[in-house]
């Protein structure tokens, strides 16, 4: 089992409810994301602007992938990500599922770590989705391909995952 750290809420609870995890684990656990959220807070409240104009470029890729492909799906994408093992978005993609919280919150392209996707490309039962992500300096970003496809209960779910750079 990789380090409370490396999963997820979503996995945390999945292993509490398996009875893995005690109760007093399970808060320390969350207890980490708490802090990373917290630090995030406090970085965009000390840079307002390059926050702002984060959110704003966020918000027109969000957009574009919700017009092109529907929210749903990209949500589904995400959420499909978020359950990947060793892979370090899954700490933004948990709750990708709730839709009270808006797309264009996953997005991120001027602050580390990188999430941007690509391209997603449909085909009849599966799709490719190509996602950037780790570092924000130019080169040096993840590029990673996703073959993703739906098992037979109908949930999309990664068969191969494929680095570029």
């Amino acid at each position: 089992m990789p380090p409370d750290s490396q999963l997820t809420p979503r996995q945390l609870f999945r292993l509490f409810d398996s009875g893995a995890l005690s109760r007093e684990q399970l808060r320390e656990a969350l207890q980490t994301h708490a802090r990373e959220l917290i630090d995030e807070m406090e970085d965009v409240h000390a840079n307002p602007q390059a926050s702002w104009l984060e959110s704003m470029i966020s918000k027109h890729r969000a957009g574009r992938l919700a017009r092109q492909h529907g929210e749903p799906k990209v949500r589904e994408i995400f959420l499909a990500l978020s359950e990947l093992p060793n892979f370090p978005p899954a700490q933004f993609l948990w709750n990708a599922d709730h839709e009270d919280v808006p797309l264009h919150c996953f997005l991120r392209s001027r602050r580390e770590p990188l999430f941007q996707v690509v391209k997603i490309v449909s085909a009849p039962f599966m799709l490719l989705v190509t996602i950037d992500h780790g570092s924000v300096k130019k080169g040096e970003a993840t590029r990673e391909v996703f073959t993703l496809e739906r098992d037979r209960l109908g949930v999309l779910t990664v068969i191969q995952r494929e680095v570029q750079r």
